[in-house]
């Protein structure tokens, strides 16, 4: 017969010590992080953290999941493929502008893991998982018709996410770079106009019908 164990507070400390580890990341970066700093902030021993987290690798990999568990919050929900795409943008908004330090700890992830392969290798594994939720979006808000039809749902989930991690590096106090960078990218994917209150079709489809009432008429 197979014992049941205690139950202990094992995920509330670890995620303690994830929460303390993202927060040492993103006030002193990569080179400030030292384990035994962490644990003092949770208030544990070093071998209590490594009881969790046996090798430094597995602590940042813990860090990674949360960020990028703070990104994933702004995707998917309700509505349309396109009610979902504006809902990631403006999710990412308030983001930039209420959790700076979650853009500080991502681009330290980015910065490092140019030459920390193994790093590399795990924050790319969540970009890849951007990119594919993106796409997803992407194509269905084509196949809807509310985007346009000639854009490339591929590149355009390669563009954004390339195009947002860079926008990490930016300072906090330049909020207007990223609410430009934000702008533009909703203009190459197509969401800027606002719908037609008349018809309720996309822009693109409420110019078609306008020349071809143009042309009936001419």
């Amino acid at each position: 017969m197979i014992k049941r164990q205690a139950t202990t507070p094992a995920e509330p400390r670890k995620g303690a010590l994830v929460a303390a580890a993202y927060q040492i990341l993103a006030t002193r970066g990569f080179e400030g992080l030292r384990t035994r700093e962490v644990a003092a902030a949770v208030g544990v021993n070093i071998a209590t953290l490594h009881y969790y987290f046996p090798h430094k690798e597995d602590l940042i990999r813990g860090v990674v999941a949360y960020a990028m568990g703070r990104f994933r919050g702004t995707l998917g929900g309700a509505g349309s493929a396109e009610d979902q795409l504006r809902a990631h943008f403006r999710g990412l908004r308030h983001l930039s502008r209420d959790e700076p330090e979650l853009f500080a700890v991502m681009a330290e992830l980015a910065i490092r893991g140019v030459r920390d392969a193994s790093l590399r290798r795990i924050v790319g594994g969540t970009d890849d998982a951007w990119r594919a939720m993106l796409r997803t979006l992407l194509r269905r808000a084509k196949d809807e018709g509310a985007i346009t039809g000639d854009l490339d749902p591929d590149g355009m989930a390669a563009v954004i996410v390339a195009t947002l991690k860079g926008t990490f590096m930016l300072p906090a106090s330049e909020p207007e770079n990223v609410e430009r960078t934000f702008r533009q990218l909703e203009s190459l994917v197509g969401l800027r106009a606002t719908r037609s209150k008349s018809a309720g079709l996309h822009p693109a489809r409420v110019r078609a019908r306008t020349r071809a009432r143009r042309s009936a008429g001419s």
